[in-house]
């Protein structure tokens, strides 16, 4: 692609690009700090949990988890780890492989996400859709599943 093929991002297109990372970063500590002050949990657990507890048997490969997570092995491991230290998860090494790790949602662990859903819930609702007001959501969605797929 040559320079002159590419016309000049408009006003809008570089406001919206300029704050996407940060809005993410922001929202991402938004949901963190929600969950600290009125769960005691990291958002990053929240989530590790919330991926288990849809797994058949409630039971995934770390590596898996990590993938879906957005988390590297080592800071999935860090996570799993603080959650089987409560009691919320049991990390055992994989029948079918093994060089690989599995974690287990407990019946613990289930009930603690299920206390946790809604904090997360009102603070996502406060946080992030009460500010797209106007907003297509399915549209928006739509264009966000494209963009992941992509990556």
């Amino acid at each position: 692609m040559r320079d002159d093929d590419v016309s000049a991002l408009t006003d809008d297109e570089r406001t919206l690009l300029r704050a996407l990372r940060p809005a993410m970063a922001a929202l991402m500590r938004a949901f963190d700090d929600d969950l600290q002050r009125f769960q005691r949990m990291s958002h990053a657990e929240y989530i590790a949990l919330m991926f288990l507890s849809e797994a058949p048997e409630r039971t995934m490969r770390l590596s898996d988890l990590a993938e879906l997570c957005q988390q590297s092995a080592s800071a999935i491991g860090r996570t799993v780890k603080r959650l089987e230290a409560e009691g919320l998860v049991q990390r055992e090494q994989s029948v079918h492989d093994a060089r690989s790790f599995n974690a287990t949602l407990t019946d613990a662990g289930l009930a603690r996400l299920k206390e946790a859903v809604p904090v997360h819930v009102a603070s996502v609702r406060r946080h992030f859709y009460d500010q797209l007001e106007g907003v297509d959501l399915g549209r928006l969605g739509a264009a966000f599943q494209r963009i992941a797929q992509k990556g």
